[in-house]
């Protein structure tokens, strides 16, 4: 195994990683607005860390681009969508989550 391929299966183990940590987030937290967070932010990085990977192993530069144009189009929908349900959520009555509150 070349360094080229260590470095891109150990990116892309990373970014699963972040993936799986991004569900465990959704499934556990208390409320919409810290399951946003926990989605937003682990599998942004982990979509990020997955391209990165595929980069290494990308056979040419118009791949490269189109790899990062999705991540970078990901990245724009996740800010959206995360922003418009949260707003939603407030405009709903839903209050965030506090420590001293029962689920």
């Amino acid at each position: 195994m070349s360094l080229v391929d260590g470095a891109s299966l150990a990116l892309l183990i990373a970014g699963a990683a972040f993936f799986f940590a991004g569900t465990v987030g959704l499934l556990r937290f208390p409320d919409v607005y810290t399951r946003l967070h926990a989605l937003a932010k682990a599998d942004n990085l982990g979509l990020g860390l997955i391209v990165l990977g595929l980069l290494l192993r990308a056979p040419g530069w118009a791949t490269g681009i189109k790899l990062v144009l999705i991540w970078l189009l990901a990245l724009l929908a996740s800010a959206t969508v995360g922003f418009l349900i949260a707003r939603r959520a407030r405009r709903h009555g839903i209050a965030p989550w506090r420590a001293g509150d029962r689920e």
